[in-house]
């Protein structure tokens, strides 16, 4: 599964250069170190009126739901049963999308019981998309867009770290997974479980702060200094 990420890179510049997309003039982004469910991402969609980057609420809320607190157990997707889960296949249908990140953290259990947190990235420490599906329920207050991260199963670097990790795309394959006239369940799986180059990324410990989602601090992404 996926947790917990990071978007530490908040450049005007960078977010547009790597999604090929404009910002809204007016939306800013801080640098985010521990994001957690139920808080707010980034996410890069598409439909009639373009691709653009707009805020989503991480914990997928089927518009079907009669209550909001589901979205809390949906955060993750798994890319094998996308299409067939009621909660997940409609979403997966018509409303992908890509959500931002620069890191990820995983929790390796070792023999002793002990879950020891890891931060993974790139090796060139740059910005990448998740997939993911995103979908739009109806409060009281208004609409609410909520997302879940696509997962998979690990590479060979995070295998012994944990069995799952998020669907890390490759740039080129961002037009396929966000066009929303791709409905072909065949294809959009096999964009998602083409494994994400293990040379391409680094892991290392880090600190047991990132348990706390209300810590949101740089510490979370140092790595670990040995005791």
């Amino acid at each position: 599964m996926c947790g917990r990420f990071s978007l530490t890179r908040g450049d005007r510049d960078d977010l547009e250069n790597a999604f090929r997309v404009r910002l809204p003039s007016g939306m800013a982004w801080r640098p985010r170190y521990n994001i957690a469910p139920t808080q707010e991402v980034l996410a890069v969609v598409e439909d009639e009126r373009g691709r653009r980057i707009e805020p989503r609420r991480w914990g997928l809320i089927p518009s079907w739901a009669s209550d909001p607190q589901i979205g809390n157990r949906l955060i993750n997707a798994r890319a094998e049963t996308l299409f067939e889960r009621p909660a997940f296949r409609e979403a997966a249908r018509r409303r992908r999308c890509l959500i931002v990140a620069d890191g990820f953290y995983e929790w390796q259990r070792r023999p002793d019981g002990r879950k020891v947190p890891f931060y993974i990235r790139r090796r060139d420490g740059g910005l990448f998309g998740m997939a993911g599906i995103w979908e739009e329920w109806q409060s009281p207050e208004g609409p609410v867009r909520t997302c879940a991260i696509v997962t998979v199963e690990a590479n060979d670097l995070l295998a012994p770290i944990h069995p799952r990790m998020p669907a890390i795309l490759s740039p080129r394959r961002y037009d396929a997974w966000l066009d929303p006239r791709n409905a072909r369940a065949a294809d959009l799986v096999s964009l998602l479980l083409e494994p994400y180059p293990p040379e391409e990324l680094e892991c290392y410990p880090v600190s047991r702060s990132v348990n706390r989602a209300e810590y949101d601090g740089p510490e979370c992404v140092r790595p670990l200094r040995p005791s």
